[in-house]
């Protein structure tokens, strides 16, 4: 493997993993809708398990209501869309050069991993199911995959001879 390859595919893969952060973030702003469109979508199809679709009914009404009564909540999930997207652009760093800037696509890894506990640990204070929680620890795993893809590229790019590893810096600059 060439500098070059191994480059191309740290940037395809941090592509990737920003991307996902960027729509989880747009997404935690229109709460209220997209539940209601899931609402509509769960009504769909009658396969779906009971439990299910009470949950995404009743997230969608505590939505609504918390909206109705309370709209300054929503800004919590104002703040959680803006966290997504700031932490986005910290991943620039890593693509414009992995080799110098590994310790953010670490510090990745250990915020997928933080995704784990923090479920466990307040899913049930918060009253949330069992099943969802696993939904929401999947974004963890998920999250982590082309992390770790990212992270054994930028491995083998630092072993390279050091003019090989130093023509990213230099093609950027």
């Amino acid at each position: 493997m060439d500098a070059r390859w191994l480059e191309k595919r740290i940037r395809i893969w941090l592509v990737v993993f920003v991307v996902g952060l960027v729509i989880s973030g747009l997404t935690a702003f229109p709460l209220e809708t997209e539940t209601g469109w899931l609402v509509d979508l769960v009504h769909r199809f009658s396969w779906l398990p009971d439990p299910l679709v009470d949950w995404i009914e009743r997230t969608h009404e505590g939505v609504v209501d918390t909206n109705d009564k309370y709209p300054f909540m929503a800004y919590g999930t104002d703040w959680l869309a803006f966290a997504h997207l700031t932490i986005a652009v910290a991943f620039w760093g890593p693509f414009r050069d992995p080799v110098r800037n590994v310790w953010v696509v670490q510090w990745g890894l250990v915020a997928c991993a933080a995704i784990i506990p923090l479920a466990l640990i307040c899913g049930p204070l918060r009253g949330i199911p069992l099943y969802w929680r696993f939904i929401d620890m999947s974004f963890g795993v998920f999250g982590a995959l082309p992390l770790l893809v990212v992270l054994k590229y930028i491995r083998k790019l630092s072993a390279l001879p050091l003019p090989a590893a130093n023509r990213l810096t230099e093609s950027i600059n």
